[in-house]
């Protein structure tokens, strides 16, 4: 049963933490071989579940000792269905690895009951193709049409909400809110962006959200930026009442392009301390920005300081 699918708690006031760069650190600090990048397969088995828990418990405990709610996010990044016939899942396994991603974070929620309120779960739909780069592009009622299976399998679940994450461009982003919108589920659009400020497909930030709430009547709750840093983005933030939709960043921890991480060997943490003054400093300019996680390259030290930066009780 869903807690806070009608009424979200993020809504309505107060700091809340996510996860940071859940992938990067299993590769990079865990030495766990993700193929495709895709850390769903782990929800599979008890030896993977167990690696998750690891993951996400410092997490829980950074929220737990900020007295702030948590959004729980799960592991659903590349479990659509071009993503599960690459790694060898049938449609009946892939919707069956959704629904043991949300399973396995309301056994988290449970296990946290009482210690982080509110702690939210949140369905995670990726990009069809590659995050850091449009290879190919779906109309929007295509991209409603693919994204369709993991929306389903959200929607019939304990999740309270959904987000589309690491969007590069507006058809695809706009595609997961009409299935959103067939749903009946709540849902977040989270854009990244090169270092110019641009989407991969050359769109603008200001253009992307703007276009997404014409064409869907402003359905999406919010908006957020992830992978990407914030020097990458900074100077593009401003101009007007765009600005509010913007509620939540995960960002990268390097300065790095996409093009740059893409080809790294090692994994770049940057200066935690610097990111959690960005975080700070924007929130000047983004009054609604009380959604604070990591992407890339970010671990629970990136959240800490991100934590004390904002001020975060």
């Amino acid at each position: 049963m869903t807690r806070y699918r009608n009424a979200l708690p993020q809504m309505t006031g107060g700091v809340f933490l996510t996860d940071g760069g859940l992938e990067t650190t299993l590769v990079f600090h865990e030495g766990i071989e993700l193929p495709c990048f895709a850390s769903f397969p782990l929800i599979t088995d008890e030896l993977g579940r167990l690696k998750l828990r690891k993951y996400f418990r410092p997490y829980l405990e950074l929220a737990r000792l900020r007295k702030v709610g948590f959004i729980l996010d799960t592991p659903t990044w590349r479990a659509s269905f071009d993503w599960g016939t690459k790694l060898g899942f049938s449609r009946d396994k892939l919707i069956e690895a959704n629904r043991q991603s949300v399973e396995f974070l309301g056994e988290l929620r449970e296990e946290y009951e009482g210690q982080v309120s509110p702690l939210i779960i949140n369905g995670v739909i990726g990009p069809r193709g590659d995050g850091y780069k449009v290879e190919s592009r779906m109309s929007t009622d295509e991209a409603q049409r693919f994204h369709m299976l993991q929306m389903d399998v959200f929607a019939a679940s304990e999740a309270d909400m959904v987000s589309a994450v690491t969007m590069n461009y507006v058809d695809e982003a706009l595609g997961i809110v009409r299935a959103a919108q067939a749903r009946k589920m709540p849902v977040v659009v989270s854009f990244t962006v090169e270092t110019d400020g641009r989407l991969p497909s050359g769109e603008g930030l200001r253009e992307a959200i703007e276009t997404v709430d014409r064409v869907s009547g402003a359905y999406p709750l919010y908006y957020m930026v992830n992978c990407a840093h914030p020097e990458h983005f900074d100077d593009v933030l401003s101009g007007g009442a765009w600005l509010d939709r913007i509620w939540g960043l995960r960002a990268n921890s390097s300065t790095k392009s996409h093009a740059e991480l893409d080809a790294a060997t090692e994994i770049d943490i940057g200066d935690p301390e610097d990111l959690g003054a960005r975080y700070n400093a924007l929130r000047a300019k983004l009054p609604n920005l009380v959604i604070l996680g990591g992407c890339c390259g970010t671990d629970h030290r990136h959240l800490t300081a991100i934590s004390d930066a904002c001020m975060v009780a």
